[in-house]
């Protein structure tokens, strides 16, 4: 039986284990917030001249992954520092390669993501390369995702998957495992509520262009302040008003739409080494 989350440090009184306890908990966010900011200098550096508007093509497999990882610590990161904070204050340890191996197995899940992401674009690749067209299939398939990304926001599935990302303690607690595979499988379980509840939103984002910095960034706001602010329904409520009103842009100006080529490239356009 598992040993469960240390409770020492918690002693009235006991002011050095408190402040240990703390500076365990700022030095976890402020190392996240530092991968983050890196990740989306690289990223940023990669997406240069990558854009090539809605359904734009994902680039070369290994590229890709590696960039698509990247993001997913850029973008998730900042919204998931209190859990893993709390989770590097709570080791019996402290050791850091726990809360390493928290943060990969939270990964783990959004890079499978991006293999399943990859294998749907070669099926719609082969099946018609041209269907995703601007002046095809391309704007009002664009305009369903973001009116489905919307209703999500309203549904079951949605408060469930957000519930426990914004309850870091009673997940932790619920699904406490000791050392290094206990961390890993964690924070893969973790990946897999956040999945739940933003992938809507990250389908949006493929289908406004997923090379672009605009969307990326826009995504990451909108996933932080579901997941930090205290009023639950407004941010979500928030989310949903703001993905209808791109939908009705895309309807009917797309090219007032920020920062997005409204042409999709030729897959073959892509450089062969990214």
């Amino acid at each position: 039986m598992s040993a469960g989350p240390s409770e020492t440090a918690d002693r009235p009184g006991d002011l050095t284990a408190a402040f240990r306890a703390i500076r365990a908990r700022v030095g976890s966010v402020v190392i996240l917030f530092a991968i983050a900011g890196v990740c989306w200098w690289w990223v940023a550096e990669q997406m240069a001249g990558m854009d090539g508007g809605p359904w734009s093509p994902l680039g070369s497999p290994g590229w890709f992954l590696a960039a698509w990882t990247a993001m997913m610590a850029a973008m998730m990161f900042p919204s998931v520092s209190p859990t893993i904070a709390l989770y590097a204050r709570m080791t019996k340890t402290r050791r850091p390669s726990l809360t390493v191996a928290f943060a990969f197995g939270y990964l783990i899940v959004w890079a499978a993501v991006g293999v399943l992401a990859l294998a749907i674009a070669a099926l719609a690749d082969a099946a018609a390369a041209d269907a995703l067209a601007w002046d095809g299939l391309g704007r009002p398939l664009t305009v369903a995702t973001l009116l489905i990304a919307a209703a999500y926001e309203f549904t079951p599935w949605k408060r469930a998957c957000l519930g426990k990302c914004r309850s870091p303690l009673g997940f932790l607690l619920g699904t406490w495992r000791d050392g290094l595979p206990g961390a890993t499988v964690m924070g893969a379980k973790l990946g897999a509520w956040c999945l739940g509840c933003c992938w809507a939103l990250m389908a949006a984002m493929f289908a406004l262009g997923v090379m672009n910095i605009v969307w990326m960034a826009s995504a990451t706001v909108l996933i932080a302040l579901e997941k930090l602010l205290p009023w639950r329904r407004t941010a979500t409520s928030l989310t949903a008003a703001a993905l209808v009103c791109l939908a009705v842009f895309v309807l009917i100006a797309p090219h007032a739409l920020p920062g997005t080529t409204m042409i999709p490239m030729n897959p073959m356009s892509v450089s062969l080494e990214r």
